[in-house]
């Protein structure tokens, strides 16, 4: 009779379970009501699956046997269960059920853990917010490495299968602060941002490379290529030298429209800030203009009565033409899509939303995480197409005939 001092009070579980589903407890975590069967049936499983292992293993191995009994406490997100489980003596034993240094049962839990790793949370917050709900700590090691487990789908998702085509692309760099040997270091977060021939938002790749530069664009270009972007009807990008001449290099037949508010931006950091207004107001009909023609014509309004006090802008503007009027072409529905990168910037914004809190990165693979996870819940919006798509998509299937076929 010495089995019933193990034995389980069944009335008992039943008054518990009752008070704790009113009052809304855990039934299954620690203290619940139906925690020691859960417990119970955990422990039989393991030891089954001991039993079974040591009653297949080779003649050989005859010596190995049980060996003791080891305290193992697992988390769910109910609650945290302690067991007591038994050992092999050789270690050849791998359980399936709760596997060696295992501590999170639940996946639901670990994707709660990722889940708020991904709006920004910091692991110390993560922590105190599990304490807090499920009564139960979680060392920063153990999150640091639930985290890690989204590394490999990164890595595949940066190396899927594109579209053959995409009809617009936006092209930037987002910047931010890395530890790198004990020092502080920079880095550009390159962002490709399409639209297919759907007209939903695809963001391409994300690339992180030390600095923003032509040389990189090209790199990452020539990858999107490898894996399988054959044309690129439109590509809006900022005014980085060299960043057309990359484009051109891989996708030669590809337009490309330099962002008109970086333009401006840039023009008026070498104008006085007393003839700002009077400036933007002039230029403001050359941008704006219903034409070409009669942009450029205001364009040389503009050249004769600035170009004495702000030649270095005036010349920028000129220089830079034939790639800041492509949009003129288009029209309105088109030109108001392509003239700015603000489709990019807008997810940057969201982006930096969830970044905003991290100074300073421990690594480039934590930035990569917290961006790309920032990247799967702001994506989940993207179901529909753009407005008026239809129509969008039909000019420019004659703008672009034998390139973009829709039937």
């Amino acid at each position: 009779m010495e089995k019933q001092k193990d034995a389980i009070d069944y009335e008992l579980i039943k008054k518990q379970a009752l008070e704790q589903f009113r009052s809304g407890k855990s039934l299954t975590g620690k203290g619940g009501a139906f925690a020691p069967l859960f417990k119970q049936f955990l422990e039989a499983a393991l030891q089954a699956e001991l039993e079974d292992h040591l009653s297949s293993d080779e003649p050989h191995q005859d010596f190995n046997r049980k060996n003791g009994k080891v305290c193992k406490t697992v988390k769910t997100s109910d609650g945290e269960i302690d067991l007591v489980t038994s050992r092999d003596r050789n270690g050849s034993f791998e359980p399936s059920i709760i596997k060696k240094r295992e501590t999170i049962l639940a996946d639901s839990l670990q994707d709660r853990i990722i889940g708020m790793y991904g709006i920004g949370m910091s692991l110390r917050d993560i922590s105190s917010h599990i304490k807090e709900m499920y009564d139960m700590d979680i060392s920063h090691d153990t999150l640091s490495t639930i985290t890690e487990r989204i590394m490999p789908l990164i890595k595949e998702w940066q190396s899927r299968p594109v579209d053959e085509l995409y009809c617009i692309v936006w092209m930037d760099a987002m910047h931010y602060k890395v530890k790198e040997q004990g020092k502080v270091k920079s880095r550009a977060v390159y962002n490709i941002l399409g639209i297919n021939k759907e007209g939903k938002k695809d963001l391409i790749g994300i690339y992180v490379s030390e600095n923003e530069g032509a040389n990189f664009w090209l790199s990452v270009l020539t990858d999107l290529q490898n894996r399988g972007l054959k044309d690129i009807l439109i590509a809006c990008i900022d005014n980085l030298t060299g960043f057309e001449q990359a484009i051109s290099g891989i996708f030669p037949r590809t337009e490309v429209q330099s962002c008109i508010v970086h333009q401006i931006r840039n023009s008026l950091k070498y104008v006085a800030s007393k003839d700002q207004k009077e400036f933007l107001s002039e230029l403001k009909p050359v941008y704006k203009a219903a034409t070409k023609d009669l942009a450029e014509l205001n364009l040389e309004k503009l050249a004769e009565k600035w170009q004495k006090k702000y030649p270095v802008v005036i010349k920028s503007w000129q220089d830079n033409w034939h790639k800041l009027s492509t949009y003129f072409k288009y029209t309105e529905d088109i030109k108001r899509i392509i003239y700015t990168t603000n489709t990019i910037e807008g997810f940057h914004r969201q982006v930096r939303k969830v970044t905003k809190n991290k100074g300073v990165f421990p690594n480039d693979e934590a930035l990569l995480k917290l961006i790309y996870l920032a990247y799967r819940n702001i994506s989940k919006k993207w179901t529909q197409p753009l407005q008026n798509w239809s129509l969008t998509v039909s000019q420019l299937s004659i703008h672009f005939e034998g390139r973009l076929n829709l039937m």
